[in-house]
């Protein structure tokens, strides 16, 4: 049995998409752009940190991180991610959405301009010091998740609500060109300025002094987009239904929505009131009613979260092949540092423009046409297919006549992990769960995924390496190979086609009807129907 919707939160449900709406989407997309971009950029600058802190005198090839250094530098994000995610998830449903979003921004905004500073010039001081504050800038960036999130959907309509939770998401794709371009710039700016001979000319003057401003300024410069959008978060309101359901305050939700859609808003104290003091909608994270109405919901959002991005932050592991079989990238030891920054910033920027961002921009023009239950399942199958059709005849895909096919289908498969679970894991954990836990639900859901890309990023690393001790990369033992690692992975891609049925349809509902907070508590339910029928009941003489 449904209660009747308050007027403030009916508004926003059949608002017209209106200018507030897209400034919502850059605020809060702003937080995505700096993550994409950190994530993106920091590939390309452990290339040329370890041409400058880890040079070899003699080697035949320049200077790699250890494997060790190498994944803390790319790992400790992530760690930082999955506690930010937990941690500011859990607050942003205890002090309220906008009171959290400036401390997450704010802390993004520190430690990217940090991480491009050391504390000493020797190896382990400066890769101390990047790892201390990418710690940092990963738990800012890992509260941007669940905050940015909720924050779109309890602001959105009804019927255009997906697309712009994802088009939130998208703006990681405006990060990972971002990304690529500033590298590009940089380095090349650097190169013209200060030329320098291939590595296998003169191994130390193929690495110039001013290189080591190259990689700080590429880190840092994420940064700037990030500060210019803080003003605007200050000056968002709380969202109308943290205010109204969570913090009880009718008459702010109204005011604050009355500005925002430019209407007269009637205040509902009253309602409200009579909404708080029922039973049925005041259950905890831990309680037997969660569970019983949002378990398996909960179950479904964090396992398809887990398993898609340990395929999705795999990708790593096949893009050096893919970027040698194009001739794109020639062999490091003949290039200097800032021409291999050049190359791998191109070569990457070029992926990404043909295969990660179009996928995200046609979820968001298809996710209220056709479902997010739909998108996901479809792009979970797609990248089975693609994954197994790229190992079962892995040998077939080396040979130098075959790899552009190669391309063309690591290509697809991760369009489909974009124009699928990419995009609405992050989107459905945001609109079925109740206001009061909705940020919690999808900090748990989003650490989930951050722990499934530890597992993509950093066991598959060892998982690829070949079984032959002798073709193992520098410092890394023997591992299952790579064609026995994409099997593994389609494999997992198969198992989130099976966790999405776990996921309900949220498409075209408003949030308190997917939550069933609108619904009366089954038990109260069931005991007014009871005493209805006993009062209706004639009894016979």
């Amino acid at each position: 049995m449904a209660k009747e919707q308050l007027h403030v939160l009916n508004a926003l449900d059949v608002a017209k998409t209106q200018w507030y709406h897209f400034t919502a989407i850059v605020i809060a997309g702003m937080g995505f752009f700096t993550d994409a971009y950190d994530l993106f950029c920091i590939s390309l600058v452990t290339k040329l940190l370890g041409r400058i802190y880890y040079h070899v005198p003699g080697a035949a090839k320049p200077g790699t991180l250890p494997p060790n250094v190498a994944a803390a530098v790319n790992g400790v994000a992530f760690c930082g991610t999955l506690a930010g995610q937990l941690f500011f998830g859990w607050l942003g449903d205890k002090m309220g959405r906008k009171r959290v979003y400036g401390m997450t921004l704010m802390l993004m905004v520190i430690a990217s301009i940090a991480s491009g500073l050391s504390f000493g010039d020797k190896p382990k001081a400066v890769m101390a010091t990047l790892c201390f504050f990418r710690f940092w800038l990963g738990f800012g960036i890992g509260g941007d998740y669940p905050l940015s999130a909720t924050i779109m959907s309890e602001y959105a309509n009804k019927k255009t609500r997906g697309a712009f939770i994802a088009a939130v998401f998208a703006m990681q794709g405006f990060g990972i060109l971002a990304g690529g371009m500033v590298a590009i710039i940089v380095s090349a700016a650097f190169k013209a300025g200060y030329p320098a001979p291939a590595y296998e000319d003169n191994a130390l003057a193929s690495t110039v002094p001013e290189a080591d401003y190259v990689w700080r300024i590429i880190v840092m410069f994420g940064a700037i987009p990030a500060a210019l959008t803080y003003y605007w978060r200050m000056k968002m309101p709380e969202t109308a239904r943290y205010t109204a359901l969570v913090a009880k305050n009718a008459k702010q939700a109204a005011n604050d929505m009355s500005k925002v859609l430019q209407v007269e808003l009637e205040a509902e104290q009253e309602k409200v009131g009579k909404f708080s003091q029922e039973r049925g909608n005041d259950f905890g994270l831990l309680s037997k009613q969660f569970f019983q109405r949002h378990g398996l919901h909960l179950l479904g959002t964090t396992s398809t979260w887990f398993l898609l991005d340990i395929a999705f932050y795999s990708q790593n592991l096949f893009q050096k092949d893919i970027f040698s079989a194009i001739g794109w990238i020639p062999p490091a030891k003949t290039m200097n540092a800032l021409e291999e920054v050049f190359r791998i910033a191109r070569a990457q920027t070029l992926i990404a423009l043909c295969s990660t961002v179009p996928g995200y921009w046609f979820t968001v023009a298809l996710i209220d046409k056709i479902g997010r239950f739909t998108i996901q399942l479809m792009g979970f199958f797609f990248m089975t297919v693609f994954m197994f059709a790229l190992a079962i005849p892995y040998t077939h895909w080396t040979h130098r006549d075959n790899r552009i096919g190669f391309v063309i289908m690591y290509s697809l498969t991760f369009f489909f992990a974009n124009f699928g679970p990419n995009a609405t894991t992050f989107v459905v954990p945001a609109e079925i769960f109740p206001a009061r836990l909705r940020s919690t639900c999808h900090g748990i859901s989003a650490a989930a995924g951050k722990a499934g890309a530890i597992v993509g990023a950093f066991g598959f690393l060892y998982a690829a390496q070949s079984t032959d001790p002798s073709k193992t990369d520098a410092g890394y033992p023997p591992g299952i190979g790579v064609k026995n690692s994409l099997i593994v992975l389609g494999c997992v891609n198969g198992l989130g086609i099976l966790f999405t049925f776990l996921v309900p349809e949220a498409k075209g509902k408003s949030l308190e009807e997917i939550s069933k907070e609108n619904d009366e508590d089954n038990e109260t339910a069931t005991e007014m129907r009871l005493q209805g029928a006993n009062e209706n009941r004639t009894v016979p003489v």
